[in-house]
C-alpha cells in the first residue's frame, strides 16, 4: 500500500483536468446513488463548477493523480472539494466537502490523501464547520469522514429518488 500511495500526487485542480473530472463524476451519476444528479454532464457544463474552486479561499478542488502505465502519463484517480454549504451570507463560514475516487483506485488511500490535502489547504481560511452528506448505505465514506474528525449529526430519510427508489442521506459535521 505504501508504494502505491507514494506514487499518488495531490495538487489543486486545473482546467486541464476538466475532461477527466467530468468523466469520473459521470461514472457516479450513471452507476450510483452517491450523487443525486441523474443526467450526465458534458465538460463545458462542468466548467463553472471547476472555476468556482480556486487555488485559495474556502472553496477548493484537490486532484489526486497517479501513473498511467498504458500512456506513460498521469491520470486522475480522484478529487475532493469544499463548496458553499448554502447560498445565504450567514453560512459563509461553513463548507460542504465531498470526495470522489475512481472505481479502479479504491482501497489505495486516495480518499485519505485527498482529504488530508484539502483540510491542510483550508486550515488558514475563515471557516468554522465542514459538512458532508453521505447517501446510505456507504460505510467506506462514513469511515473516511470519521477518521478526519467528522461526527454523525442526523439523517434525512428518503430525501432523494434515483434508480426508482428513495435514498437516505446521513449528515456529518467537522469543526474547522
Amino acid at each position: 500500500m505504501l508504494s502505491e500511495r507514494a506514487e499518488v500526487q495531490v495538487r489543486p485542480g486545473t482546467e486541464e483536468d476538466l475532461q477527466a473530472l467530468t468523466d469520473l463524476y459521470n461514472h457516479y451519476v450513471r452507476e450510483t446513488a452517491i450523487t443525486f444528479d441523474t443526467a450526465i454532464f458534458a465538460p463545458e457544463e462542468r466548467r463553472p463548477w471547476l472555476l468556482s474552486h480556486l487555488e485559495d479561499g474556502p472553496y477548493r478542488l484537490m486532484v489526486a493523480t497517479g501513473a498511467d502505465t498504458d500512456t506513460d502519463t498521469r491520470k486522475v484517480l480522484g478529487y475532493a472539494t469544499s463548496s458553499p454549504f448554502r447560498a445565504k451570507p450567514a453560512y459563509a463560514t461553513s463548507v460542504e466537502t465531498s470526495v470522489y475516487v475512481a472505481p479502479d483506485a479504491g482501497r489505495r488511500g486516495v480518499g485519505t490523501l485527498l482529504y488530508k490535502a484539502l483540510f491542510e489547504a483550508l486550515a488558514g481560511e475563515d471557516l468554522h464547520r465542514a459538512y458532508a452528506g453521505i447517501a446510505q448505505p456507504n460505510e467506506a465514506s462514513a469511515r473516511l469522514h470519521e477518521r478526519f474528525g467528522f461526527r454523525y449529526v442526523g439523517t434525512y430519510r428518503e430525501v432523494g429518488r434515483k434508480f426508482g427508489r428513495y435514498w437516505d442521506v446521513a449528515w456529518y459535521e467537522k469543526e474547522l
